[in-house]
């Protein structure tokens, strides 16, 4: 691409299948929609609508791409000075389908079953349980389901045409946030991953 061309951005659409391939085990802690509400270990997962297939909403990709307040890969990755632009550019050009993505393993879904002292027979998920230190010392218990490897994602990402963020940046993105950073909750520690299909 020369450069008047990446000044005046990518003129079609850009389609790409996308395969994320889990280098790391994947911790979730789906939120309640308020702060009072305790949700067991099964509920803080998500799940298919009427099913038990394990899903990550495909906002949550999304959040990984441009997230501001929260570690996202542009804000890790890129100047701090700039990576809100990226950041944004990636809210407002990419979207990601289907609205929910099933979890694989071994060219499977990965079905969720039953927690029994903490542990989960048919996913293979267990429940990992910390104690995070907030300000002045004072304990918060952690109770979290983690989903261990191999797991995989399967997506269709669009890149709709703009001059703020091409195909090789959004791609670099996901390449490095996901040795950094990667999906789900304690990002950085827990699930990362690396892409090995982009066509």
């Amino acid at each position: 691409m020369t450069k008047s061309e990446a000044v005046k951005g990518e003129k079609r659409m850009v389609v790409r299948k996308v395969r994320l391939k889990g280098t790391a085990p994947i911790m979730f802690d789906r939120y309640a929609g308020d702060n009072d509400t305790k949700l067991t270990e099964e509920q803080k997962v998500y799940l298919e609508p009427g099913g038990r297939h394990l899903v990550l909403p495909a906002l949550n990709i999304l959040s990984f791409l441009s997230a501001e307040n929260t570690p996202s890969a542009p804000k890790v990755l890129l100047d701090a000075r700039k990576y809100k632009r990226t950041a944004k550019a990636c809210l407002n050009y990419v979207a990601i389908s289907p609205s929910v993505i099933q979890f694989i393993r071994n060219g499977e879904p990965i079905e969720l079953g039953e927690f029994k002292n903490d542990h989960d027979a048919s996913s293979g998920m267990y429940v990992h349980r910390c104690v995070a230190r907030l300000e002045k010392g004072i304990p918060n218990p952690k109770v979290r389901p983690v989903l261990p490897l191999p797991w995989e994602l399967s997506f269709e990402l669009s890149l709709y045409p703009n001059s703020e963020v091409q195909e090789t940046m959004v791609k670099w993105l996901f390449d490095e946030g996901g040795k950094a950073i990667g999906l789900g909750t304690f990002r950085g520690v827990f699930g990362k991953f690396e892409v090995c299909e982009w066509k």
